[in-house]
Protein backbone atom coordinates (compact mmCIF):
# COMPACT_ATOMS: atom_id res chain seq x y z
CA UNK A 1 0.00 0.00 0.00
CA UNK A 2 2.50 2.29 0.94
CA UNK A 3 4.17 1.99 -2.89
CA UNK A 4 1.13 2.90 -4.39
CA UNK A 5 0.49 5.65 -2.74
CA UNK A 6 4.03 6.85 -2.84
CA UNK A 7 3.96 6.10 -6.89
CA UNK A 8 0.51 8.10 -7.19
CA UNK A 9 2.21 11.18 -4.90
CA UNK A 10 4.97 11.02 -7.45
CA UNK A 11 2.98 10.79 -10.54
CA UNK A 12 0.88 13.59 -9.51
CA UNK A 13 3.46 15.53 -9.17
CA UNK A 14 5.23 15.48 -12.24
CA UNK A 15 1.76 15.68 -14.11
CA UNK A 16 1.16 19.14 -12.08
CA UNK A 17 5.09 20.42 -12.43
CA UNK A 18 4.43 19.68 -16.15
CA UNK A 19 1.11 21.34 -16.24
CA UNK A 20 2.48 24.72 -15.11
CA UNK A 21 5.68 24.70 -16.95
CA UNK A 22 3.43 24.51 -20.40
CA UNK A 23 1.11 27.11 -19.09
CA UNK A 24 3.81 29.79 -19.10
CA UNK A 25 3.17 33.04 -21.18
CA UNK A 26 5.52 34.28 -23.71
CA UNK A 27 8.66 36.30 -22.30
CA UNK A 28 7.83 39.77 -21.60
CA UNK A 29 9.33 42.52 -24.62
CA UNK A 30 12.69 43.44 -24.04
CA UNK A 31 13.02 46.44 -21.75
CA UNK A 32 16.30 47.72 -23.76
CA UNK A 33 18.98 48.88 -21.01
CA UNK A 34 21.23 46.43 -22.72
CA UNK A 35 21.54 47.66 -25.95
CA UNK A 36 20.19 44.54 -27.35
CA UNK A 37 17.16 44.30 -29.78
CA UNK A 38 14.47 41.71 -29.15
CA UNK A 39 14.55 39.38 -26.61
CA UNK A 40 17.94 38.88 -26.91
CA UNK A 41 19.56 38.32 -23.46
CA UNK A 42 21.94 40.46 -21.65
CA UNK A 43 25.45 38.99 -22.72
CA UNK A 44 24.69 38.53 -26.03
CA UNK A 45 26.05 35.30 -27.29
CA UNK A 46 29.15 35.31 -24.65
CA UNK A 47 29.87 31.58 -24.16
CA UNK A 48 30.01 30.20 -20.41
CA UNK A 49 33.03 29.03 -21.27
CA UNK A 50 35.05 25.92 -19.27
CA UNK A 51 31.93 24.15 -18.10
CA UNK A 52 32.96 20.83 -20.23
CA UNK A 53 36.10 21.12 -19.12
CA UNK A 54 35.69 21.20 -15.55
CA UNK A 55 32.98 17.88 -15.91
CA UNK A 56 35.22 16.29 -17.65
CA UNK A 57 37.87 17.26 -15.31
CA UNK A 58 36.51 16.24 -12.56
CA UNK A 59 35.35 12.85 -13.49
CA UNK A 60 38.86 12.09 -14.70
CA UNK A 61 39.56 12.78 -10.91
CA UNK A 62 37.21 10.70 -9.13
CA UNK A 63 37.71 7.69 -11.73
CA UNK A 64 41.22 8.10 -10.63
CA UNK A 65 40.12 8.31 -7.18
CA UNK A 66 37.97 5.21 -7.81
CA UNK A 67 41.32 2.94 -9.53
CA UNK A 68 43.51 4.09 -6.32
CA UNK A 69 41.44 3.00 -4.01
CA UNK A 70 41.08 -0.48 -5.92
CA UNK A 71 44.85 -0.97 -6.27
CA UNK A 72 45.54 0.11 -2.84
CA UNK A 73 43.06 -1.41 -0.60
CA UNK A 74 41.22 -3.66 -2.84
CA UNK A 75 37.88 -2.37 -2.80
CA UNK A 76 35.41 -3.06 -5.11
CA UNK A 77 34.87 -0.39 -8.67
CA UNK A 78 31.10 -0.03 -8.59
CA UNK A 79 30.68 1.11 -4.47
Amino acid sequence: MKKIITKIALLSVFLIASQILLAQGPPPPSGGGHGAGGNEVAGGGAPIGGGLEILITLGLVYGGKKLYNWKNNGQKLEE
